[in-house]
């Protein structure tokens, strides 16, 4: 390189006319007038207009897109669309797009959602998806932040594990130096344990579930954020994450306004505090809509869109009959046929589940054997109950459903890098 870079292009403004900066970017736009040549050249932060006073100083087989960094002087601009310009003193090019590119990042000429995704890295030019993932970045530093501040340790469990974490079939299995491995289809039975000693844990991270499912919310690698907290009983983790949903949809009002207006997005915050509707509830309004669903009987698409325009926005579905739920749900003291959870849902669109996790030892084991699991296989994870395990309480949420909702997409693959899926394992 000829030049080293001194300016991010947002860190240049009209008052440093007369200036000398060097900026690099990729070339979004080429004209030349006579003698004259105008390049638009972005970088990951705004937008430069730069003038070159030769244009045969500019290769004839400059492509768009192409990498350059420009040395140059900051002037004034008569530029509707810029507040400055930058006169070229020097342009290095470092390397030239070959064309034609498999899609157009400027938008101009529209591509499917499996082009792009195809050509992911190129599609990140594109300013609209840009916004999405710098949207993304803010998600976690909030989500991060807030759970610190709530006392919350950050951990990593295992992604490789030797059997299912939730005694479910819809695990990818591998070959494990001659044994059979499974990847992680939650961390639920790890966090659990580590309530002994730091009492509340999260855990953001990719999970797998081996589901055939072809729907915009479904994906065969997804992030989960997912917390444990002893002490602290299932409407407890319910208040914890109504306020970590709340304050991440501020922050990102707050501190993504740009992205937002690229997104032509107007992103209400959530008013608190969110409905709670109970699964007998539910009942009585699909009777009121003709449908019969018994006590017992799960929830379909059909009835949770149906319930999602009953009620709007964020609600708990809460009161959920324990055969519904998994072994280690805590069941209702005063009604054992209701589980002491909750679903936290979006309109039809399920968010997170959680509730209180039996802590003992006894009722775990009779819990496996009623369920027709083997108490045998969890004997690593019931051991821990042993060593004296503290009531506990938590959740998991889907980030990348959390990410569609506030950019309001109805596909995940837009809020996701590199998606996979049934039919996707590349790039």
């Amino acid at each position: 390189m000829k030049f080293k870079k001194t300016h991010n292009i947002d860190e240049i403004s009209a008052s440093m006319e007369g200036q000398d900066v060097v900026i690099g970017g990729w070339v979004e736009d080429l004209r030349k007038l006579g003698k004259l040549a105008f390049l638009t050249v972005r970088d990951v932060t705004g937008l430069a207009q730069i003038i070159a006073k030769d244009a045969t100083s500019i290769p004839e087989d400059l492509t768009r897109q192409s990498v350059i960094m420009v040395s140059g002087t900051v002037q004034s601009t008569k530029a509707r669309d810029f507040k400055f310009e930058i006169k070229a003193n020097g342009i290095d090019i470092l390397t030239k797009a070959v064309h034609p590119l498999p899609i157009d990042p400027i938008g101009r000429l529209e591509s499917n959602i499996d082009n792009r995704l195809n050509a992911r890295a190129l599609d990140l030019r594109n300013q609209r998806v840009a916004a999405i993932f710098k949207i993304r970045h803010h998600v976690l530093a909030s989500l991060r932040r807030i759970l610190s501040q709530k006392r919350f340790i950050e951990v990593t469990t295992p992604k490789i594990i030797g059997s299912a974490s939730e005694g479910g079939a819809n695990l990818f299995s591998l070959e494990y130096f001659g044994k059979k491995g499974y990847l992680a289809q939650s961390p639920q039975l790890y966090k659990e344990q580590l309530t002994i000693g730091l009492e509340r844990v999260f855990e953001i991270a990719s999970f797998y579930r081996a589901e055939k499912s072809h729907t915009g919310r479904h994906l065969s690698e997804f992030t989960s954020i997912d917390i444990e907290a002893a002490f602290m009983d299932y409407t407890d983790v319910i208040d914890v994450l109504e306020s970590l949903v709340v304050s991440v949809f501020k922050d990102v009002a707050e501190n993504c306004a740009e992205e937002l207006k690229i997104l032509e997005r107007d992103l209400k915050v959530p008013q608190q505090p969110f409905e709670r509707v109970t699964y007998q509830q539910v009942l009585e309004e699909l009777a009121k809509e003709g449908i019969t669903v018994q006590f017992g009987e799960d929830l379909l698409d059909s009835h949770l869109k149906i319930i999602g325009n009953n009620h709007p926005g964020f609600f708990f579905l809460i009161d959920w009959p324990m055969k519904l739920k998994p072994f280690y749900i805590h069941e209702k003291d005063e009604n054992p046929e209701l589980s002491r959870s909750f679903d936290l849902q979006y309109g039809y669109l399920e968010l997170s589940s959680g509730g209180t996790r039996l802590h003992d030892p006894d009722k775990l084991r009779s819990r496996l054997a009623e369920q027709g699991l083997d108490p045998a296989n969890f004997e690593d994870h019931l051991r821990a109950f042993d060593w004296g395990m503290p009531p506990h309480s938590g959740w998991g949420m889907g980030l990348d459903r959390l990410m569609a909702v506030i950019i309001g997409t109805d596909n995940v693959r837009e809020v996701v890098l590199y998606p996979r899926d049934p039919e996707r394992l590349s790039p």
